[in-house]
């Protein structure tokens, strides 16, 4: 039987992984913060390199990790005006998960080909 304590870490420990689900879950996020991993990019360029998302999508998605503090967001004084997006020092905690699911997500994807390819089913 487990005591208090364990019961009331594994209440927060489920709470935790529940949070940072929420927070990069979807379709998009990971590949957002991904691409920005590289360096700083304007919002035309991460547009281009998050292949499929709208520019209404990529706004929101932009300013729910702003608001969550993984991304900041700068006003450039160019002509015409550009904003450019970074990864913030807490969001580079968010690196080596994402590695960890890129590295599942070509393992995964090999098996799935073998399993068609082995099948006939091409």
């Amino acid at each position: 039987m487990r005591d208090c304590r364990e019961t009331e870490n594994i209440k927060e420990r489920t709470l935790a992984l529940r949070d940072t689900i929420d927070l990069l879950g979807g379709k998009w996020k990971i590949c957002i913060l991904r691409n920005l991993s590289f360096g700083t990019m304007r919002f035309k360029d991460l547009q281009e390199t998050v292949v499929g998302i709208t520019p209404k999508v990529l706004s929101k998605e932009l300013q729910d990790l702003e608001e969550n503090l993984l991304v900041t967001r700068t006003v450039n004084n160019t002509k015409p005006v550009t904003v450019s997006y970074a990864i913030t020092e807490h969001a580079k905690h968010t690196e080596p998960v994402i590695e960890a699911l890129l590295d599942f997500g070509l393992i995964h994807r090999e098996k799935i080909k073998q399993k068609y390819t082995v099948h006939g089913h091409e």
